[in-house]
């Protein structure tokens, strides 16, 4: 476990979370872990669902079909990522706006300062 954790750059800890969330299940021989291919690529996907902001019941979700009909999988893939799209934009139109009115907060600042 402390390669493929070393290897993917996170904890022993994040995959045994992930593992108890039922998003990775390796084999076990006794006590020790065998990741196989299939479990480096849903980490793979798990990490970058998590870097584009996915929730894990997202990324859950989206792995419960990781076997399924591909159909299925690209349909909600294609879902969540228009939810996440629109977030972002959302988010992005809020920020802007806010920048918009710190920045006039500044000017008058300044404008009363230049006054004094």
């Amino acid at each position: 476990m402390a390669d493929l954790a070393k290897e993917f750059g996170i904890s022993t800890r994040a995959i045994r979370f992930y593992e108890a969330k039922g998003l990775l299940s390796p084999e076990r021989v006794g006590a020790t872990r065998i990741f196989r291919r299939r479990d480096r690529a849903r980490l793979i996907l798990i990490l970058r669902g998590k870097r584009l902001g996915f929730s894990l019941r997202d990324i859950s979700d989206y792995l419960s079909l990781y076997d399924a009909d591909r159909t299925q999988q690209i349909n909600l893939l294609s879902e969540k990522v228009d939810e996440r799209i629109a977030l972002l934009e959302r988010q992005r139109d809020d920020l802007e706006t806010t920048i918009t009115e710190l920045r006039e907060i500044r000017k008058l600042a300044d404008q009363r300062f230049a006054k004094a």
